[in-house]
């Protein structure tokens, strides 16, 4: 889990990332999942944009996610996602 600071510190390096991933109305699919998590791998931390013809709610899809890809929640505004998850390769980030 995240301390606030963590959080806090993970929601500036987000700010000004565009959403790499689109979910729509055929959900959370084990390609989309596969996709997120070689993405986290690769960058630590991700925006996802949920559309609205997506019948799930932003909320529900980020734990989904979390919990397939084995990663943190740092935020749910609206209908976007942000998530975090420390590279096992080559980490970038310092928390």
């Amino acid at each position: 889990m995240l301390t606030s600071k963590q959080r806090a510190y993970l929601k500036k390096l987000a700010n000004p990332i565009d959403p790499i991933f689109q979910v729509g109305k055929s959900g959370v699919t084990p390609d989309v999942t596969k996709a997120i998590a070689d993405a986290l791998e690769a960058r630590e931390i991700i925006k996802i944009n949920v559309l609205k013809n997506c019948i799930e709610h932003p909320k529900d899809i980020a734990e989904k996610l979390a919990e397939r890809t084995q990663s943190n929640i740092v935020q749910v505004i609206g209908r976007k996602i942000i998530l975090y998850k420390e590279s096992k390769e080559n980490p970038k980030i310092q928390l």
